[in-house]
């Protein structure tokens, strides 16, 4: 969500937007392993409203043989970047060309929702959490019997988001627009945690199925009751502002209930209800109550193939799988963050 109001700040100072998504390799070079593939990258960049253009594989230093490419290439006329610093290896910053050039602006970062935090997060609730996925996608969860559900790592401050929404944020990213009288309304609702490719990918194809799409996203009490005390990571309004960001959405429900009712359906006029073929919990399938056994009673339920099989828990597994390097890398960047916060001063514009 931090990129994508970065983006949404950029966006504001010109007509057109282009982004470089850097290479993997360069990732690794100055950052460690990313988190999410180039190909992830790619989808998830091209799937926010205010980008027009993308670049692959940038590098991770603005040189000024990348500089003149950006310049000539694609008539690029300001070069962006968060007031948080971006330097190199060897501590040099990686914006020093494009400031040298005059041709440097600098935006405003989101606080409490960087890749660092995020990645916080999913470390600190892997401490005494084993999390897995069976081969339906659903959730289990094995607690370490030694740790008590009010556990302090849960809890602990340094994962506590710094993150304040606001009414202005969530105008900020709507369109404001509501559906036309004839307009055939498609609805799917999830948690949509640690917004990813899957997500970006699914939603683009529930779009193509009418010309409006409604996204329910459920609570932070929904989330946890169906998938595990930990979850979810991202709290319902950084959820909300991650899927409002994406340029297929038309409008979210912030807080929608796990059942979907003849009322709820009747209210927004939804012409068609549909899930996604992956999922991280089909736990009404084990005996529970089907949420969808309204819609599909109306014969306005249908079930669309996922182009992808990314889920949020294989997100964290990743993370999980190479905690030690993770950990390392945390521990760095959150010093940084900490002296980020602590000399921090205000910065107009957001």
């Amino acid at each position: 969500m931090a990129i994508a109001n970065a983006l949404r700040q950029a966006k504001d100072l010109g007509d057109e937007l282009v982004v470089g998504v850097v290479s993997d390799e360069e990732i690794i070079a100055n950052k460690g392993p990313p988190v999410l593939s180039m190909e992830e990258r790619l989808v998830l960049v091209s799937g926010l409203k205010w980008v027009d253009e993308v670049i692959a594989n940038a590098p991770y230093e603005i040189t000024e043989e990348f500089m003149n490419r950006l310049f000539n290439e694609h008539n690029i006329d300001y070069i962006i970047h968060g007031d948080d610093p971006c330097l190199l290896p060897d501590g040099t910053d990686a914006y020093a060309q494009a400031k040298k050039a005059g041709r440097y602006k600098q935006i405003k970062r989101t606080e409490g929702v960087s890749s660092t935090d995020i990645v916080g997060r999913i470390l600190a609730s892997a401490k005494d959490t084993k999390i897995c996925e069976d081969h339906q996608g659903s959730y289990r969860e094995a607690r370490n019997m030694n740790c008590s559900q009010g556990d302090e790592s849960h809890v602990d401050g340094r994962h506590i988001s710094h993150f304040l929404p606001t009414s202005r944020r969530i105008v900020q990213f709507s369109n404001g627009k509501g559906p036309g009288p004839n307009a055939r309304v498609v609805y799917i609702d999830g948690a949509f945690d640690l917004f990813h490719a899957g997500h970006v990918e699914v939603l683009k194809k529930a779009r193509q199925l009418g010309d409006f799409l409604l996204v329910g996203i459920h609570t932070d009490q929904t989330v946890s009751e169906h998938r595990g005390t930990y979850y979810p990571i991202m709290n319902l309004h950084e959820r909300s502002l991650s899927v409002l960001a994406c340029r297929y959405v038309d409008e979210v429900i912030i807080g929608a209930p796990w059942e979907v009712t003849k009322d709820m359906i009747t209210t927004f006029n939804i012409s068609l209800v549909v899930r996604g073929t992956v999922a991280e919990s089909n736990s009404f399938l084990n005996g529970e109550t089907d949420p969808y056994a309204v819609p599909k009673s109306m014969g306005v339920f249908r079930m669309l193939e996922s182009p992808k099989d990314i889920t949020t828990t294989s997100v964290a597994q990743r993370i999980i799988a190479n905690h030690e390097i993770y950990m390392k890398r945390n521990a760095k960047k959150e010093a940084s963050e900490k002296k980020y916060y602590a000399e921090k001063k205000y910065v107009s514009g957001d």
